[in-house]
């Protein structure tokens, strides 16, 4: 973690302003264990007593939380950006599951043009290993894991465009996705074909970063989000066709 040694000032408020400053900008996870009071002085270089009262204040403030034994962590200071009344809704209607993803469309094709212009060399290495881990995840055929490498690939994207509203949006809005609220992508990778064309999708936003051509990475992840929307439909089609099959079967059996 970088954390930097305090210079000067009241040392308890620049331990403060660090650590809100690494949670903005998402550097520190909510639920994420911080460094032993010991480890964490030592490289803040305060003592332990301005760094206790550091705690305090952000405990105070609600972005940190300790756990009796085991630490101090971040809080889970996302919460989530919608009702549990409006997330049932979500989760039973089409129409918000396509709204979902044009609005992932708009927001990650300007966070993917924004990080291939204003990604750092390690952002940009961080995508790269994630797609990596994709191929080899690909090999092996497992969808859960392609699955779970597909939000680290979407999310590493968001971090690196450098944007804190977005930025902390948009983790709010994958763990809706992650808790199955819009669809179940683990059901996407289970086909072959649609496996490999993901991949290449994948493929195309990661060269295209790479190469630090907004344009490219914008068109390739619009691209992506289209593809899936289009394989999206047809599940859904294929799943009422079966459920229409059942309820005939049913009917015949009765009469």
């Amino acid at each position: 973690m970088p954390f930097q040694k305090i210079e000067s000032e009241k040392l308890a408020s620049a331990v403060v302003r660090q650590i809100e400053g690494l949670i903005l900008q998402g550097i520190l996870r909510p639920g994420e264990r911080l460094p032993s009071e010991r480890e964490l002085s030592e490289r803040l270089g305060v003592s332990r007593p301005s760094l206790r009262e550091a705690v305090a204040e952000l405990q105070e403030a609600g972005l940190l939380t300790t756990k009796a034994g085991s630490g101090i962590f971040v809080a889970d200071v996302l919460g989530s950006a919608f009702s549990p009344a409006l997330i049932r809704l979500f989760a039973t209607n089409d129409q918000a599951v396509f709204d979902y993803l044009s609005f992932r469309r708009d927001l990650e094709g300007l966070a993917a043009e924004r990080a291939a212009h204003l990604g750092s060399d390690t952002d940009l290495a961080v995508i790269r290993t994630i797609f990596e881990k994709m191929e080899i995840a690909h090999v092996k055929r497992n969808p859960a894991d392609e699955a779970e490498l597909d939000a680290q690939f979407h999310m590493a994207i968001i971090e690196a465009s450098h944007n804190v509203i977005m930025l902390h949006m948009m983790r709010a809005m994958f763990d809706l996705l992650s808790e199955g609220v819009f669809y179940n992508r683990s059901v996407m990778f289970r086909n072959r074909s649609t496996r490999d064309a993901l991949l290449e999708q994948h493929r195309a936003i990661n060269v295209a970063i790479q190469a630090r051509d907004g344009a490219a990475a914008r068109a390739a992840v619009a691209a992506h989000m289209d593809f899936v929307d289009q394989a999206l439909s047809e599940q859904r089609k294929a799943e009422r066709h079966e459920e229409l099959a059942r309820l005939r079967l049913r009917h015949e059996h009765d009469h």
